[in-house]
């Protein structure tokens, strides 16, 4: 009974997502609440819900203090004179335009947002690829490629969806994918040389002029900010991604203390902190929401003992000669599974259940995690029709959207096959 509950509680869930009938937000509540009731659980709903907002808020708090840290150093240009050097140095060569192309996209992809990194990107490239004739499905194609491995970052949306849902800590999912991450932004780069390479071979280099014309044609705009200030917040921001990476404190606590030296530092008037702060709230108020509405869905699901029941009904039709393989089919599916389920319908609704599956098998829940991180959401989120962020890169791009998921599906399945061996071999998923 409670497996059959929990399997027309996640179907109606994916239902109403992948069909718009309502947004994640309200169905995460409303099925929550319409299962528990149903369930027969009513009077702990309350409880269970609790102890879900509870589970996910670390969570909540790493986000929001993320958004706020890369949102300042954006807003006080600590990238733009990487970038703007790098467009002087390609002038007129293809190759060089395309390598750079990823480059930059790795830089804007700290923030994490996936459509911010979309838009700048495409904005200051997208001159140089007219200049010259280059084919914008490659313009697309590499700032996808790109912009979808280094949506793994913690601070990104598939890591933060996979930690609140599996209940794990960011850093067990992240660091033991660092190498797969450096391997997946090796066969970006890799893509960008072959791909350069061709459009080098078709057009030339072609001789331009290219400090005045990226100055009067890339959107980015240089603040004025003094280059003490530059530099502080320079090395606070590598100061930051060391202690991240060694797991000196909690990421949510590290963030929360760089976020608030790098304010206090940036602008001393408490009025223009606050302005700062709130000229990024539309951003992290709509992810903390998303989570802790999951927070709530999870913990019915979860102290109902629904899901455990699921697993059990699943474990008992999976050949036995499967499951020890289950993580790497979960890598190898993440992305085309972009095509079918939106990134809150894959990671709340498909990998707990998939989670739960393998611990049965006795493969670690935080594996299945890390083997979806591979794909979904993160290099093939570009993708798919159910990413909003998807429109934003081929409407700037000026691409068909046919045409540019024919042209990058092979790339993008290129990066996540590499980073599954990867892993494979750090011992990061099992096989």
């Amino acid at each position: 009974m409670l497996s059959l509950l929990g399997f027309c509680m996640m179907i109606s869930f994916l239902l109403l997502v992948l069909t718009k009938k309502l947004s994640p937000v309200v169905a995460f509540v409303f099925v929550a609440v319409a299962f528990a009731i149903i369930g027969g659980f009513s009077n702990e709903m309350g409880q269970l819900m609790m102890d879900g907002i509870i589970q996910v808020t670390p969570t909540a708090i790493m986000i929001v203090f993320a958004i706020l840290y890369f949102g300042l150093m954006i807003d006080v240009g600590l990238f733009d004179p990487m970038i703007s050097r790098i467009l002087k140095y390609v002038k007129g060569d293809p190759l060089k335009i395309v390598i750079a192309t990823a480059l930059i996209t790795m830089i804007v992809g700290l923030d994490g947002d996936g459509s911010s990194t979309f838009m700048i990107t495409i904005s200051a490239m997208l001159p140089l690829y007219k200049k010259l004739g280059m084919n914008r499905l490659i313009l697309s194609c590499v700032v996808a490629l790109a912009a979808g491995v280094m949506n793994m970052i913690p601070w990104g949306g598939p890591l933060v969806r996979a930690a609140a849902s599996l209940n794990v800590e960011m850093s067990d999912l992240f660091i033991p994918l660092i190498p797969a991450m450096i391997g997946g932004l090796v066969w970006t780069f890799f893509s960008a040389y072959i791909l350069g390479k061709k459009e080098r071979e078709r057009i030339g280099v072609i001789q331009i002029y290219t400090e005045s014309f990226t100055e009067q044609s890339s959107t980015i705009e240089q603040k004025k900010t003094s280059p003490t200030l530059f530099w502080f917040n320079l090395l606070l921001t590598i100061a930051l991604m060391i202690m991240l990476i060694m797991d000196v404190l909690p990421l949510q606590i590290l963030f929360a203390i760089a976020f608030s030296i790098a304010l206090f530092v940036n602008f001393r008037d408490p009025k223009a902190q606050q302005e700062q702060i709130l000229s990024h709230a539309n951003n992290f108020v709509l992810i903390s929401t998303l989570i802790f509405a999951a927070g709530i869905f999870l913990g019915v699901l979860n102290g109902t003992q629904m899901m455990d029941a699921m697993a059990v009904s699943i474990v008992s039709v999976i050949p036995e000669g499967l499951g020890p393989y289950l993580p790497v089919l979960v890598a190898i599916t993440s992305l085309p599974l972009v095509f079918v389920f939106p990134p809150d319908a894959y990671y709340f609704g498909i990998l707990p259940i998939i989670s739960e599956t393998a611990a049965n098998f006795g493969i670690d829940p935080v594996e299945i995690g890390r083997a979806a991180l591979l794909g979904h959401s993160t290099t093939g989120f570009p993708l798919s029709p159910l990413v909003p962020a998807t429109f934003i890169l081929i409407g700037l791009s000026g691409v068909d959207f046919g045409e540019h998921q024919k042209f990058l599906f092979k790339w993008a399945f290129g990066t996540t096959i590499v980073m599954t061996i990867i892993a494979v071999l750090t011992g990061a998923i099992s096989f």
